[in-house]
């Protein structure tokens, strides 16, 4: 692996030699590697090792190079250090991070995983005012096969009217649904406007002679204006187009594409499924954001792929048992509706056509149940400790991670290192906070982030911006929550979780805001482990969360209470309160926990609970028909946490023939209170509810009073 660090017209204070020893690598600085000192980079790439280039700004120019160099086989990386380290005013400061962040450059990509494919034809619904839809057609009709769905004039074009020549094929109607992703969009609506748009001419007659002026030029009638007259009628003769007594008719057709410039969205999700686009219109071609549309529309032809960013095990899953709903956090925090529940089949369902790849579901499931398939929470842990490991080894102290996303949370980054290197009354992002891109901020939740605390991090910041949905805010504040208390709650002082907001593209008072709040976190202080974690993040997520916290409370600076209260919402770790006097031990909240917390005794009727294994789903409490069992949200810190303890137990009854236990007493007597009067059992046949399965066979086989099949004739 090789390393090449520039400092274009000395605009950082990098030390080659400090980062040399933190990366155990020899590095020279250069100072105009993309021009002159270009021949050191092709010598690099011809070494057939990974290079690692400290510069994005000349990503293009460097990729044009590798590709005239000769025997240049080496695999190239580029890593940001100008604005996320070296362009601040204690950049002086800033060589443990930028370590840190050449460090972390050096790992190599996220292990492929199964794709999800789209094909797109180029099919094109436009939907919105017909003289608005029109302009934009006439963008993309070059490219794509355009079918506008009209809904009236808006009277804003260049001279107010739609085009008097039909180029495209118009459809209309009411009840307008639109489902489906990129390549398979079904829309929907009712066929009920007496004037049928195949057979229109747009002659224009019927808008001319209109008492009411019922007709508009997207040539569909107002019932609520006409009045009957049927002029139109009258003089659409010849084609015919115009039919009061034609019966409403449900129309469905297929699209690739779907362009929505109506006043209300017909697919209203934060995260809408790729080729789906929604823009208000009210300005024509000016209106912001519908060129770079057009632009994307033209080029979403051919064939397209994305990770499977999810992956489901079922098995540990504590959304449904028996048809009962426990834990739906997945399911509600969900922006792009791809996640649905089949409680019938004890499950949820995620539809990877809709995913967007968030990971927001992956962060609030309790069980780990669902997980991050790309990158993996392995690799992130890797990422994280080869950050944090780094800093300290090049003398770094009071680490600040600053989680971020790759697009707008990487601008306002970005945006802030540019303001401080131009003296914008900044100072940029500070020399402890270590910026780390992600996919999406709410992939990486409650697990990651106490095990960056374990690997030595003094704090985590969450940079979030209008791309994540208000959810996910409060699913991110929620989790934050929990892990703030489990921390204090253990002895360490301090704040260690923060949710920044921020804009994509922050002016001049955004990024003042922002400068603030990383300077007021970098100068807090709060109390992390005297001694790093060495685990490496597993894939299940109850592991990792597991291993976090053993060393957690290993490195504990204070005296452990008997265990910590963690908020109702969202906790992972519980204890359960059973009223034994309801109780009556019939065991159906051992067959509904999905993380065998709760297990029967086969020999003697009691159950147990390990409250190491509890998730918190609420499952047990709402299946149980007594509504015996309370959620109690904690940790607690003693061994009895991993142990199996008992929670009911009861007297067996014993069967009045053979004296063979079959139930409880209080179960038993339950059931005889509640049948006593039932006519069905009364007299012998209450007798046999007090016996077992055989004897209860054998009774009614030998008794002389009862009507037996093989009587019958």
């Amino acid at each position: 692996m090789t390393t090449l660090i520039c400092d274009c017209n000395q605009t950082m204070p990098l030390q080659a030699r400090k980062l040399g020893a933190a990366l155990d690598e020899d590095l020279t600085l250069h100072s105009a590697l993309c021009r002159r000192e270009a021949g050191a980079f092709q010598k690099a790439i011809q070494s057939g090792d990974d290079v690692i280039v400290a510069c994005t700004q000349e990503k293009r120019l460097f990729a044009e190079v590798g590709e005239q160099t000769e025997r240049a086989t080496s695999v190239i990386r580029f890593v940001n250090i100008r604005e996320t380290g070296g362009w601040s005013k204690d950049a002086s400061s800033a060589m443990p991070k930028i370590a840190a962040l050449l460090a972390a450059a050096h790992l190599p990509d996220a292990e492929p995983v199964a794709t999800v494919t789209y094909k797109s034809a180029g099919r094109l619904l436009i939907v919105g005012a017909l003289d608005q839809a029109e302009q934009v057609a006439a963008l993309v009709a070059d490219t794509l096969d355009v079918t506008i769905f009209s809904q009236g004039v808006s009277g804003q074009g260049s001279d107010g009217l739609p085009a008097q020549e039909r180029k495209y094929p118009v459809i209309s109607g009411d009840g307008l649904t639109l489902t489906g992703w990129l390549g398979a969009f079904q829309a929907q609506w009712i066929k009920s406007n007496p004037i049928d748009l195949d057979l229109c001419t747009r002659c224009n007659a019927c808008v001319a002679v209109c008492p009411e002026g019922a007709i508009d030029l997207s040539y569909q009638i107002d019932s609520n204006k006409c009045k009957s007259h049927r002029d139109c009628v009258a003089v659409c003769k010849v084609a015919g187009a115009i039919d009061f007594g034609r019966e409403a008719k449900a129309v469905t057709e297929s699209f690739d594409l779907v362009l929505d410039l109506g006043n209300r969205p017909l697919i209203a999700l934060h995260a809408p499924p790729q080729g789906y686009f929604a823009l208000k219109a009210s300005a024509g071609l000016a209106t912001p954001g519908l060129l770079a549309t057009v632009v994307k529309l033209r080029d979403m032809v051919g064939e397209f792929e994305k990770p499977k960013f999810f992956a489901y095990k079922q098995k540990i899953c504590a959304h449904s048992r028996n048809e009962t709903v426990g834990c739906s956090a997945c399911v509600d925090i969900c922006s792009a509706g791809a996640i649905s529940s089949e409680k019938k089949r004890n499950q949820i369902v995620v539809n990877p056509n809709l995913c967007v790849g968030c990971g927001a579901c992956t962060t609030v499931c309790p069980t780990g149940a669902l997980t991050y398939a790309y990158p993996r929470a392995s690799e992130q842990g890797v990422r994280l400790k080869t950050l944090l490991s780094t800093y300290a080894k090049a003398g770094g102290q009071n680490a600040t991670l600053l989680l971020h996303s790759q697009v707008a949370g990487q601008q306002a980054v970005e945006a802030l290192g540019r303001a401080a290197q131009l003296q914008k009354a900044v100072r940029g992002v500070p020399a402890n906070v270590i910026p780390l891109a992600l996919f999406h901020t709410a992939s990486v939740g409650l697990d990651l982030w106490l095990s960056a605390v374990a690997y030595g991090a003094a704090q985590v910041a969450v940079l979030v911006t209008d791309e994540e949905a208000p959810a996910y805010l409060q699913g991110l504040e929620r989790q934050m929550r929990v892990a703030q208390t489990l921390l204090n709650g253990l002895g360490y002082k301090g704040v260690h979780f923060y949710l920044l907001r921020a804009e994509a593209s922050p002016g001049a008072a955004g990024l003042l805001a922002l400068d603030a709040r990383l300077q007021s976190i970098a100068r807090a202080t709060a109390q992390s482990p005297s001694a790093p974690a060495r685990f490496a993040v597993a894939q299940e997520k109850r592991s990792t969360l597991d291993m976090a916290l053993d060393h957690l409370i290993t490195q504990a600076p204070a005296a452990l209470p008997e265990s910590i209260a963690l908020p109702a919402l969202d906790s992972p770790f519980g204890s359960l309160s059973v009223n034994v006097d309801t109780c009556t031990l019939c065991l159906s909240c051992v067959s509904a926990c999905p993380a065998s917390a709760l297990q029967d005794n086969p020999d003697r009727p009691q159950f147990k609970f390990i409250e190491k294994n509890c998730v918190q789903c609420g499952l047990c409490a709402t299946t149980c028909p007594e509504g015996a069992i309370t959620l109690q949200p904690r940790l607690l810190l003693t061994p009895q946490r991993k142990e199996a303890r008992v929670l009911n137990e009861a007297q067996p009854f014993q069967c009045i023939r053979c004296s063979k236990p079959f139930g409880t007493l209080k179960g038993i007597e339950a059931m005889l209170g509640k049948l006593a009067g039932h006519a069905m059992f009364q007299g012998a046949a209450a007798d046999r509810l007090k016996m077992c399965g055989d004897c209860r066979v054998v009774d009614i086989y030998s008794a002389d009073n009862e009507v037996k099949i093989t009587d019958l004739r």
